[in-house]
This record gives C-alpha cells, sequence and structure tokens, in this order.
C-alpha cells in the first residue's frame, strides 16, 4: 500500500509559477513509475510528467520547457514545478505511483490559472 498526500495547487495568474509536492508513505527509492497526471473538465485524464524506473523522465509535450519534475528520496517526496502557466494548465492534478504493478492516486490539487 501505497498513501500519497499532494499539496501546492491554487489559483494563479497566466505567465506565473505554481510548484506542487506529493508526499509517499513509503520509500520512493524502489518505486517504479511516480509522477503527475491532470484531469480538466471535460476531458481525460492525461499524463504531465513522470519518473519511470528510477531517473528516466517522461513529460507531456505541452508541458515541456515549462514544467520540471523533481524528487527527494529522503522525503519521499516528488516535485512538480509549474513555471508560465497558462489557462489550458487549468485542471485538477494527481500524483499517481505504480508499485509492484499496482496504481495508487493521490486525492487531487486544483490548479487554476486565470486572470
Amino acid at each position: 500500500q501505497v498513501q500519497l498526500v499532494e499539496s501546492g495547487g491554487g489559483l494563479v495568474q497566466p505567465g506565473g509559477s505554481l510548484r506542487l509536492s506529493c508526499a509517499a508513505s513509503r520509500t520512493i527509492f524502489s518505486i517504479y513509475a511516480m509522477g503527475w497526471y491532470r484531469q480538466a473538465p471535460g476531458k481525460q485524464r492525461e499524463l504531465v510528467a513522470q519518473f519511470i524506473s528510477g531517473s528516466n523522465i517522461n513529460y507531456a509535450d505541452s508541458v515541456k520547457g515549462r514544467f520540471t519534475i523533481s524528487r527527494d528520496n529522503f522525503k519521499n517526496t516528488v516535485y512538480l514545478q509549474m513555471n508560465n502557466l497558462k489557462p489550458d494548465d487549468t485542471a485538477v492534478y494527481y500524483c499517481n505511483v505504480v508499485y509492484r504493478e499496482l496504481v495508487y492516486w493521490g486525492q487531487g490539487t486544483q490548479v487554476t490559472v486565470s486572470s
């Protein structure tokens, strides 16, 4: 079992920045995949960024160059630094972990980009 606690969402103006955090209840060193998905109203949940098998990183094309995923293994935490935010980034952001072939989700945190 892995519990995930997210924080850091909120309301920001276009061009602004936010940092999301996801703290896991167990060590993330041995987790196969850990990262972030998002779901906008009326749309399917989509991958934003994730670590795979340690240090390999995937980013959605729409966030490349603006978002950065990072991790702190000592704190069992993964971060998503989001810069130059756009209204299209508005969504609920979910932390995701794949561990021992099971998928775990956080409760989600709302990110709203609006002037």
